[in-house]
């Protein structure tokens, strides 16, 4: 692998992201998915935390995914796109389906430390604290990753849509530049609007990584609707993410 490359002081364009993977458990899994795609051979969560300019200004960001297939196909679902950079939110979900929405995130380097928090409405529910353990081996890779497209009917019908579900296909290669081990402590906490501890649990060993990659393809495209009559108790949403939701917050009950 590379020596680290070096980048101009404040330089935000190639800042390297915190990948953290654990495994959890394949049922919880398997209730964020809606009909159509389907449970992996694993069930691994993936946390990517960044730094990355979109378009041209820095975006904090904690992007989770879990293993996933499509028509036995592999590759990621994507949960959530907590980020703090509010013009891209809306853009994105209306466009592609992208799972934005509006969080905080603190994301630093300090020497072999890295620390990382991730907090909406309120809620810290992802921090991490590590350090760098030293350079890794890494092959290039290919990845699939899968959001939803949708919109329901102005009328508010029982399922009923103006642009039914479909699913949006984000291939993806990459080729490492450099990737860093990290050995640290993953905490997850309870929260409302993110209930990554009541269907992300972690199962087992926790691995992270500082890596730096380059693109060598990035594919955005509309792929196929989904059946909307099963998709319908998916739906309704907390927030932009797609984590299950009543009226874009939390799931409860109406005090009337």
């Amino acid at each position: 692998m590379t020596e680290a490359p070096q980048m101009n002081a404040g330089d935000i364009s190639f800042w390297p992201i915190l990948k953290i993977d654990y495994p959890t458990d394949p049922e919880k899994l398997a209730k964020l998915l809606p009909p159509g795609i389907d449970p992996s051979d694993t069930a691994n969560v993936h946390l990517s935390i960044y730094c990355f300019p979109v378009p041209d200004e820095p975006e904090y960001g904690c992007l989770i995914t879990v293993d996933a297939d499509y028509k036995g196909e592999k590759g990621y679902y994507a949960i959530c796109y907590n980020i703090d950079q509010e013009s891209a939110v809306h853009t994105s979900r209306d466009a592609t389906g992208q799972p934005k929405y509006l969080g905080e995130i603190d994301y630093f380097i300090m020497g072999d430390y890295v620390t990382a928090r991730v907090r909406h409405q309120g809620y810290t529910f992802i921090e991490y604290q590590g350090k760098k353990s030293g350079a890794m081996d890494y092959d290039a890779w290919n990845e699939n990753e899968w959001w939803v497209k949708v919109s329901k009917a102005c009328n508010g019908g029982e399922k009923e849509y103006d642009f039914p579900p479909h699913l949006v296909h984000v291939k993806a290669g990459y080729q490492p530049v450099h990737i860093e081990g990290v050995e640290g402590e993953l905490t997850l906490r309870e929260s409302p609007w993110d209930p990554i501890t009541e269907f992300l649990p972690v199962c087992g060993d926790v691995s992270a990584r500082l890596s730096q990659a380059m693109p060598t393809e990035r594919t955005i495209a509309l792929s196929d609707q989904l059946d909307g009559d099963a998709f319908w108790p998916f739906v309704d949403t907390i927030s932009g993410s797609r984590w299950p939701g009543f009226m874009g917050g939390p799931k409860r009950q109406l005090r009337m």
